[in-house]
């Protein structure tokens, strides 16, 4: 790899799937001119050319196919080498960082990592704060976590996950609605009210558990308005615009509103997990399990069901 700098390497491969250097730069968040500089020093460096320039973007010389066709394989490989070499220096030097998304995890987060530090001598809980489940799962996926706490179900992406919570499932609702002073309410009494959608979640399949799509009768759940975060969706249901279905703790953590929170009787619960990818410590990880558990059996503040 002396001959190639992987930031060329992976400018060229942006080139080579886009067929476009505009593309390129607007898929690596970097100017046209960098990306042209990029392929430019890689040709200097094999000595070849890579690309044929033309009026509707760029076609690869044999060489550029033959680049293209291993180049990925390569960054790929350096990506999970240095993830293992990360996950190594971590578990020699007693670290462990976990993505915390306040709404999911304040009732606990902090007691879990005093209790993980005191039980493990030397060992260092770096508390990351996450938005939401999707900037949790970045965190996970780029390195820069090694564990997460994420309500289930997250579809297939690649994570293990241990329940260590059940919520039931609430119902957000406008304190204008007609069911608005009922104690519960059924999945069949809410059929025709449109599902608020926060533009957060991981998967389809998340997005589908959250909506109780599809409802009992197999009728698909109404969509409502899709926002940009889970404060939004109140904002939402308090204008009337629909309801919101979310685990009954944030009830207690989110700014309530002019909305009323009521449970649903007949809805699924929400599991909570401790989430993590191969390159997590295990034997730190299964204490964080057990440490989670054990808070949360203890304090039911932090335990709903």
């Amino acid at each position: 790899m002396s001959e190639i700098d992987l930031r060329h390497l992976r400018s060229f491969l942006a080139v080579a799937r886009q067929r476009s250097i505009t593309g390129a730069g607007a898929a690596l968040h970097l100017t046209q001119q960098a990306v042209s500089t990029h392929v430019r020093q890689l040709e200097r460096s094999l000595g070849v050319d890579l690309l044929v320039r033309t009026s509707r973007g760029v076609l690869l010389t044999a060489a550029g196919e033959e680049l293209a066709a291993g180049g990925a394989t390569v960054v790929d490989d350096v990506a999970r080498l240095a993830a293992r070499v990360r996950a190594v220096a971590n578990a020699e030097t007693g670290t462990l960082r976990l993505a915390c998304c306040p709404a999911a995890t304040t009732l606990f987060a902090v007691d879990v990592a005093d209790a993980l530090e005191a039980a493990v001598p030397g060992l260092q809980v770096t508390l990351k704060g996450a938005q939401h489940p999707r900037q949790e799962q970045e965190l996970l996926d780029d390195g820069r976590a090694d564990a997460a706490f994420m309500w289930l179900p997250l579809g297939d992406v690649g994570l293990h996950t241990a329940v260590v919570r059940t919520d039931p499932r609430a119902v957000v609702l406008s304190a204008r609605h007609p069911l608005a002073d009922r104690s519960t309410l059924t999945l069949a009494d809410l059929a025709d009210d449109p599902v608020v959608r926060p533009d957060v979640l991981v998967s389809p399949e998340a997005e589908r558990f959250w909506l109780a799509d599809p409802r009992p009768d197999g009728r698909s759940a109404p969509h409502g308005p899709s926002v940009p975060t889970v404060e939004d969706c109140l904002w939402e249901v308090g204008r009337g615009r629909g309801i919101w279905f979310a685990p009954q703790p944030l009830d207690a953590l989110l700014p309530a509103g002019d909305v009323r929170w009521i449970e649903v009787t007949d809805a699924q619960p929400f599991d909570l997990a401790v989430v993590w990818t191969d390159r997590a410590p295990q034997p730190l990880i299964t204490r964080l399990i057990a440490e989670v558990r054990s808070v949360v059996e203890r304090d039911p503040r932090a335990h709903a069901a």
